[in-house]
């Protein structure tokens, strides 16, 4: 497959006084992508008008952008493909820096470069930084396989999660989290408003973005200083206030973005592999009676969509899309929506054996990476997961095995 799925940010590293020219025709020094074998690559079933749509997605999902392009003049990447190798989980390479809230009343430095920094910058900018004041919180890039199907769980579903929370004896408490959406974002199909306008928002990683289009259109923003009609201005930096903030046109067109959403949208589930191997039944066993399962849901059901194969369908995240408290280990100073600055979406298990494919042959886990292994990202879950973290680890070494073998099975 072509060596556009390989990161390319490495090179930033070294030097942030490159030109754009120099950064678009760098040499990609990242893993070679997945092997589409592994069930991690590929559109859902298709008609031939819908792959030739998914097929200029995939080349505008891959593509680097310059500076003739719409990128910058502040950004994280040039494409999507750098956060997103193998439509699997990012890497350390391509943390994203957020700062600004630390509760539900907003941003209050928005006006300062918020929400996001710009790690880098064209030729003739100021490098951003963060305002003295204002927490911030690094991000690794989640897993866009399989996200369409995520979109396409009705509200309803994600409510009866929450709900039955309510007596768990474990201290399991997840909600939704809820937001206000931009008035020419389309309301998604079996959404259920709340008073105030505010919808059930399950995309990111506390689950503060309402829908792909949306998250799209705030990845070629604030990643890559693209302006779009969702998003008209342009991230500047505080540092230098009379820098333009919007541009006449567009950068990126409805036709181009709306290819990407349709990209990831049809994006196939990651498959279990060897589902069937005794230690890999012992260890789901396992992951079920300490309460894992409470949380990373094996099984949810989509409702209706305009695409067929995604209407009506059982599929396996491992995940209940709501927002939990995770302790003050994993409480970073920083959120989005209404989710409080401790509590976290829990997050999709679905391609976790996958991950070191995309990371360098390491893991990198949790919001941050700050996790090395299945082992010490489960040892770090505090709050609403204390006491199925405290029964991992009373459990054997035989069992503990048995328990992240299947876990790397996903």
């Amino acid at each position: 497959m072509s060596k556009r799925y390989y990161f390319i940010l490495a090179l930033f590293t070294a030097t942030l006084l490159l030109t754009v020219a120099s950064i678009t025709s760098c040499k990609k020094l990242f893993p070679e992508m997945i092997n589409p074998t592994e069930s991690i690559c590929g559109p859902i079933s298709l008609s031939s008008s819908q792959t030739l749509l998914f097929s200029a997605g995939n080349d505008q999902f891959f593509a680097n952008r310059d500076a003739s392009t719409g990128l910058g003049p502040y950004f994280v990447a040039t494409g999507c493909g750098a956060c997103h190798s193998s439509d699997n989980r990012g890497h350390p390479f391509t943390i994203l820096t957020r700062f600004g809230q630390t509760d539900s009343t907003g941003n209050k430095f928005l006006a300062e470069g918020g929400p996001q920094l710009g790690a880098f910058c064209l030729p003739g900018f100021t490098p951003e930084q963060i305002p003295a004041g204002a927490t911030s919180t690094k991000l690794i890039a989640p897993i866009t396989a399989g996200i369409g199907f995520i979109e396409a769980v009705p509200d309803s579903e994600i409510i009866a999660m929450a709900d039955s929370n309510i007596n768990n004896p474990d201290g399991v408490r997840g909600h939704p989290n809820y937001g206000t959406i931009p008035s020419d974002i389309p309301v998604l199909y079996g959404a259920i408003p709340r008073p105030g306008g505010k919808y059930i928002t399950r995309f990111g990683r506390k689950a503060s973005v309402y829908s792909l289009l949306q998250q799209v259109a705030i990845a070629y923003n604030h990643d890559m200083g693209i302006t779009s009609t969702y998003m008209p201005f342009n991230p500047y930096n505080y540092m230098d206030m009379s820098q333009p903030t919007a541009p006449t046109v567009p950068e990126v067109d409805n036709t181009t973005l709306n290819s990407v959403v349709f990209y990831v949208t049809v994006l196939q589930t990651p498959n279990q592999r060897n589902p069937t191997d005794p230690t890999v039944v012992a260890g789901q066993n396992l992951f079920v009676k300490i309460g894992c399962e409470t949380c990373h849901k094996e099984t949810l059901t989509t409702g209706y969509s305009p695409i067929d194969g995604l209407a009506y369908q059982q599929f396996h995240p491992f995940t209940d899309l709501l927002v939990h408290d995770m302790g003050p280990g994993l409480d970073d100073g920083y959120t989005e929506g209404d989710a409080k600055t401790s509590e976290w979406r829990t997050a999709p298990l679905w391609g976790l054996g996958l991950a070191p494919g995309v990371q360098g042959g390491s893991y990198y886990l949790l919001h941050d990476g700050r996790a090395h292994s299945i082992e010490q990202a489960i040892e770090m879950h505090g709050g609403e997961a204390a006491v199925s973290e405290k029964r991992f680890s009373a459990l054997s070494a035989q069992e503990q095995s048995q328990l992240v073998t299947f876990l790397k099975s996903l």
